[in-house]
This record gives C-alpha cells, sequence and structure tokens, in this order.
C-alpha cells in the first residue's frame, strides 16, 4: 500500500512464485480469514493487526453506512485521467474519488462479459459456478447475493439502470426489458430497469421498467442523464433504513444497432484527434474513428457521478455512505478479436475500482491485485457481516492497514474467457498466461493448449505474445534466471490449480513449443 502518485505503479517482480515460498504463512493467514468470514462476531479471535485495522474502520462508523455502487459499462481502467495514463484530462468527478478516496489499482473482472460479470459481482462466485457463462443465461433465483445478504441485515435493496442477468436467450423480446421479482436477484426496493438496455433504449429515447412491470419511457434527455436523475432522486428521499443502490449506466458501451458508441450531442466534437493509448496504436480496430464518441461517454458518465456525489453532500449523506465505482470489462476497440471485449488483455480485463466514503477516504492505493468476485464479500466484511458460504471471493479489506495481509496475499486472478474463445487466464503481477481450448464452444474444456504469454513488465501494451519462445534468460527482460519455459510450465501448473479450485474438472494443458 502507499500514498497516490498518479502514473506509477508497483508490481512486486516474481510474485508468482510467492506461493511455493510461503506455504506456512499463507496457511496460518488462510485460517485467520476463515475466521473473519464466520462474521462479526468471531472477530476478536483474530491477530492483532487485522483486528486493530477492522475496529478503527468499522468504530469509526456512527451507524452502517448507506452503499452505492457505481456501475460503468466497458470503461477502461486507464481512462481515469488521475491515474496518470491517459493526458485528456477529462474525469474531474472520478479523480476526486481517486485522489481522495482508496483506489485498487490493479482490479480484474474475471470475466470480460457484460452478463457474466455481473454474475461475478453479485454472487461473489465465478461466472462457471453462477451459471451465467455468456450472456443470455439468467442468474439462479435462489442465488445468494449482495442484494440478499443485504436485505437479510436490514438494507433497503435498489436498482436503476441496466441488468443484464435474467434469463434472454431464447430470442424473446419480452425477455430483454422488464424484469419479473424472482429475477432480479434479491433487489427488492425501487425497481427501476431494463434487462438488456443497449436493445431496449437509445442514447436520447428509449424504456425501462419500474417493479410493477410499467413502462418508464424518456425523450430528448441523454439516457446517462435520465438515469441519473432517477438516482438523483431516490437519493432525496427520506430513509428509514440503510439502503444499496445500484446505478447500472450503459455508457461508454457502444450502442449495438448503431455500431458505435453514441456520446451526448457535441460531445464527440470535443475530442477530435484524442490521445490514443499505446496497447490500440500497432493494431488494426475501429479505435481510429471511434474513439472521440468513448471520450464523450467518458465524459458523460464523469459529469453523471460528479451529480451524484454533489447529492450526497446537499442531502447530508456523505459522511455516511460508501461509493463504489467500478466496471464490468474494458473495450479493445476490436484489436484483439471481433468484438469489443472478451479477451485476456489488459484493455479488457483490467477496470477501475475506487471506493470513497467513511474508512475509505484515505488517499490510498493498494497494488495487490483483486478481482470483481472479491466485491461482494468485502462489502459485507466492511459491514461486519457474515461472508456466504457460497462465495468463492476473497475479502480485500485487510489489504487496507495490514501488512502481514498483503505479504501473503495470493496476487494472482483467475480468468473464464467465453464466446469468442473458451480459454483460461492467469494474470500476476508480472505475467498474463492464457490456454485456449481451440475446438471448444462451450462453458469450458478438457483440453486447452498454450495460447498466450504477454509480460506485463516490459511490454505493458502487449504487444508481443511470447508463447512458445524457448529464448535464453538473457534474451528476455524482467525474468531473472528462469527460461521462458520455466516460466510458462510455473503459469500452466498454477492456473490448473485454479481451474481445480474454481470447480472445474482437471484439464489437460498442452505446451506449445512453435514461435513464429
Amino acid at each position: 500500500m502507499k500514498t497516490h502518485s498518479p502514473g506509477s505503479v508497483e508490481l512486486s517482480s516474481g510474485q508468482e512464485q510467492k506461493d511455493s515460498k510461503s506455504g506456512s504463512s499463507r496457511r496460518e493467514f488462510i485460517r485467520k480469514m476463515a475466521t473473519v468470514t464466520a462474521g462479526a462476531s468471531a472477530i476478536p479471535a483474530l491477530g492483532s493487526s487485522i483486528l486493530s485495522e477492522r475496529d478503527r474502520f468499522r468504530h469509526g462508523m456512527k451507524k452502517r453506512p448507506n452503499i452505492i455502487i457505481y456501475h460503468s459499462d466497458e470503461f477502461r481502467w486507464d481512462f481515469v485521467s488521475a491515474a496518470g495514463q491517459n493526458p485528456m484530462a477529462i474525469t474531474p468527478n472520478l479523480d476526486s474519488i481517486y485522489r481522495e478516496g482508496t483506489v485498487f489499482q490493479n482490479f480484474i473482472t474475471n470475466q470480460p462479459l457484460c452478463a457474466p460479470s455481473r454474475s461475478c459481482l453479485f454472487t461473489g462466485q465465478y461466472a462457471t459456478t453462477t451459471g451465467v457463462w455468456k450472456n443470455g443465461p439468467g442468474l439462479r433465483e435462489n442465488a445468494v447475493t449482495l442484494a440478499t445478504t443485504l436485505g437479510s441485515a436490514g438494507y433497503s435493496t435498489n436498482y436503476i439502470g441496466k441488468w443484464h442477468l435474467a434469463p434472454n436467450g431464447g430470442g424473446n423480446p419480452k425477455e430483454l426489458g422488464f424484469v419479473p421479482p424472482r429475477h432480479r436477484g434479491g433487489f427488492t426496493g425501487l425497481w427501476e430497469a431494463s434487462n438488456v438496455l443497449e436493445l431496449t433504449s437509445h442514447p436520447y429515447k428509449g424504456t425501462i421498467w419500474n417493479g410493477d412491470g410499467e413502462p418508464m419511457q424518456y425523450e430528448d434527455i441523454y439516457r446517462v442523464d435520465y438515469l441519473t436523475e432517477l438516482a438523483v432522486k431516490f437519493l432525496r428521499q427520506k430513509h428509514d433504513s440503510p439502503f444499496l443502490l445500484v446505478l447500472s449506466q450503459l455508457e461508454p458501451h457502444q450502442q449495438n444497432d448503431l455500431n458505435g458508441f453514441a456520446p451526448p450531442k457535441g460531445y464527440s466534437e470535443k475530442f477530435r484527434n484524442p490521445f490514443a493509448p499505446p496497447d490500440l496504436r500497432p493494431f488494426p480496430g475501429d479505435w481510429p474513428y471511434q474513439l472521440a464518441n468513448y471520450y464523450g461517454d467518458i465524459k458523460s458518465i464523469d459529469d453523471s457521478v460528479g451529480s451524484i456525489l454533489k447529492t450526497l453532500r446537499e442531502e447530508n449523506l456523505a459522511d455516511n455512505t460508501v461509493v463504489v465505482f467500478l466496471s464490468d470489462h474494458g473495450c479493445h476497440f476490436r484489436t484483439r478479436n471481433t468484438e469489443y471485449k472478451r479477451s485476456p488483455h489488459e484493455s479488457s480485463i483490467h477496470v477501475p475500482l475506487m471506493i470513497k466514503g467513511p474508512g475509505f477516504n484515505n488517499s490510498r492505493t493498494i497494488t495487490e491485485l483483486v478481482s470483481m468476485i472479491d466485491v461482494m464479500p468485502s462489502i459485507l466484511d466492511m459491514l461486519g457481516l457474515k461472508i456466504p458460504s457460497s462465495v468463492q471471493g476473497q475479502s480485500f479489506m485487510p489489504l487496507l492497514g495490514d501488512a502481514e495481509a498483503r505479504q501473503v496475499w495470493r496476487n494472482e486472478v483467475f480468468i473464464q474467457i467465453s464466446e469468442s474463445e473458451t480459454a483460461r487466464a492467469l494474470r500476476t503481477p508480472e505475467w498474463t498466461y492464457v490456454a485456449l481450448a481451440p475446438r471448444a464452444r462451450g462453458s469450458f474444456s478438457l483440453n486447452y493448449r498454450d495460447y498466450q504469454l504477454y509480460n506485463i513488465k516490459a511490454d505493458p501494451a502487449q504487444v508481443v505474445n511470447m508463447a512458445g519462445r524457448i529464448d535464453p534468460p538473457d534474451l528476455v527482460h524482467y525474468v531473472g534466471d528462469r527460461s521462458m519455459s520455466e516460466i510458462t510450465d510455473h503459469l500452466r501448473t498454477r492456473l490448473i490449480e485454479r481451474m481445480i479450485e474454481a470447480g472445474e474438472d482437471r484439464p489437460n494443458i498442452t505446451r506449445w513449443n512453435y514461435y513464429p
């Protein structure tokens, strides 16, 4: 952990070898963490360092805080200006969260696709566990979610915007809009949403549905602004209990039937000839004519965040509301496949996670790798609530102030890829390793082969795929005395272990020795 220094990223070299070297300390930490998940009543049994951090956090709250999850769709992590990766300086409101709050600088989605990623967020499970491994299958009606758990703890659970977790795989147009209560994942309060918002609305005209199934139509107002106004209206109401509010925007996701991004009127003109991130420049894609519109969408989201923060201050809610800003996946502008995401590259899997509010306003940057399935247990842990046994993620709360937790944190993320390809990936501080099932088209396979290997330190834009190389160590940067084959073998073994841990059958991953 460190205080903010925009543009700097601390990545520990050789982190992927930590598991074999710290088995005893890891087992001790896992034992402590298991005690944490037993709930607030188990806290006194923890080690003193973890206990003191959680005590400082929870005792600083006058009462259980409200939770706002601001969910933006397809928002790249490097488009928050304060991160120091993009000079466009168009996100002043997000920058304020970045500088004042807690930033998770290496936040990775476990599945870079809309519905699967959302299922990971709300259940703390991998997409193959939730059953939502691609767009279409709905979340199970009996799923244990963030909303069901907070609802049982006395929270009102409220949702505005895009849902995408009700069944919609049969081509029935009725499944695109209104979501019956049984498919709302435990959100029982305010419901003003559309299941697949991109197919029931356009930037300046569209329909969402309220909890009773009545259509709510808007026209001549930008979609982001319309949903923001609904959220502001909710925040200005009297609340007798703490609330969870999810504001789920579509932007900067592309407008599907327009085959591109659709910012507010006049915004695309503001960003002509914009800065192009280095991962886009070497590759063909649609970024040369889509970037300006994407920047316009980003600006609209930042404007919306500013409205939410302003309303919290005006309603005296800011001191007792935790605001979480994140995205389901990023955007590579068709440089990596024929779509905008669905790939294991940084532009697709690396997304923003920034938290502001009581306990988080400390200008902290967490550099350890955390993932989408860690968000739900972390919020529950923050509140002192029991983490359900169904959760596969791990609370990242100890990373906020406990050196021991940071030392033994498993600094890697397991990623599942579907629809574009059936693949599995492991992201470490230094490497992204990908195994592909070339002939598979389903949720999983038993047979994979080495497919991609990127050295994130030496090649952050992921231009050179090093899978199959057998170069000696002195020809490759940042690998010390290990050969490429040794590195790949280690990452392959780790990936297999993570697949089994996630509930998948043990696969066979074939070594790939050819390099073009």
